[in-house]
């Protein structure tokens, strides 16, 4: 719906004129006589579960959530390219894919700002549940959403047409989003303790992802979400699911396990557990039709993948600080006990 305007308040994303337009591909332009606040959820961006009354409605309303990046900063409002590559995930990708997802009903999307909304029926209405950031998996739970990943994987043929999809590690790896010193200065932080001072080393943590990046251009691309911990899952009665594609892009599978697994799991689970887990994903990814390593090529990519998430979460600073020292933790344990700096040269 490129003609309609994309609010950048919340006061203007749960007006009722602007609503009546952008449900109409779901309510064909009934108009909407009221709008009620459930939840306001606010992170990066913003999420806020609503109802909305109109006619053709069940019992006369339709229970929502919408996400986008409202009332921020200017900033933080630079971040809104990843809005619109969430709403192409939607738009494109969810229905050609076996990843369980929100249903999306609308995307209002401006390509000049750049900056995008999503409107998707509420979950929580219908009786899912979303995992906490910090909430510790079992392995065979993290199993079961490893089985999400590996189905989003074997979606890799859509790439063939979706140049709009990047590889963000390259991306990342130059950007440094956080200049060096100021990442050596929060990696001395709290979010550092416990980690071995060569894992706490910003300049080869930025080098480790510049050596990642190119490994990884070697890997044949998939479709990666870029961002699998557990405050990105949902559980259903079905199963887990997956949401926020802010950070989708193409690049290799090991990205999103090695980031899933050590997140999801507390360190000594991970320990114990990791190379299990990562067996039942390459034989779930096979049976997708997945073009997957051996088991020891598998491994090794694994092990430096792990620099990855690490990275993510060492530079992140607009998140609760005791969710950023938990996944800093969890995935510097991760870096330290595979080695990973060694394996790519560093």
């Amino acid at each position: 719906m490129p003609a309609l305007e994309v609010p950048h308040t919340l006061a203007q994303a749960l007006d009722a004129a602007w609503l009546t337009k952008a449900l109409t591909p779901l309510t064909g332009g009934a108009t909407v006589t009221g709008v009620e606040t459930v939840e306001v959820i606010k992170t990066v961006a913003t999420k806020v579960r609503f109802t909305a009354a109109y006619d053709g409605a069940p019992d006369g309303k339709g229970a929502f959530c919408l996400k986008g990046f409202l009332d921020v900063d200017p900033e933080m409002a630079k971040g809104g390219a990843t809005t619109v590559l969430e709403a192409d995930y939607y738009d494109k990708f969810a229905e050609k894919l076996s990843v369980r997802v929100p249903d999306c009903v609308a995307t209002v999307v401006d390509r000049e700002a750049p900056l995008g909304v999503i409107i998707m029926r509420d979950l929580i209405a219908q009786g899912a549940r979303f995992c906490s950031a910090l909430e510790a998996f079992t392995a065979d739970e993290a199993a079961e959403s490893l089985g999400q990943l590996a189905a989003l994987h074997a979606g890799r043929t859509l790439l063939e047409e979706a140049p709009w999809v990047r590889r963000r590690v390259a991306e990342l790896a130059k950007a440094q989003y956080v200049p060096q010193p100021l990442l050596q200065e929060m990696l001395n932080g709290p979010r550092g303790e416990g980690l071995p001072a060569r894992t706490r080393d910003a300049a080869l943590l930025i080098e480790g992802m510049k050596a990642l990046a190119a490994e990884d251009e070697k890997t044949p691309d998939v479709l990666v979400h870029g961002d699998s911990h557990a405050g990105n899952i949902f559980r259903t009665a079905a199963g887990p699911g997956l949401i926020d594609w802010q950070l989708l892009q193409r690049g290799g599978w090991a990205l999103d396990v090695a980031y899933h697994i050590a997140a999801v799991l507390p360190v000594e689970v991970a320990e114990r557990e990791e190379r299990a887990l990562l067996g039942r994903y390459l034989e779930t990814a096979r049976g997708l039709g997945c073009e997957t390593p051996d088991p020891e090529t598998a491994w090794a990519q694994y092990r430096i993948a792990a620099v990855y998430g690490y990275y993510l979460w060492s530079i992140t600073r607009r998140v609760d600080p005791a969710i950023i020292n938990v996944f800093v933790g969890r995935l510097g344990a991760s870096v330290t006990r595979h080695e990973s700096y060694r394996l790519l040269g560093l």
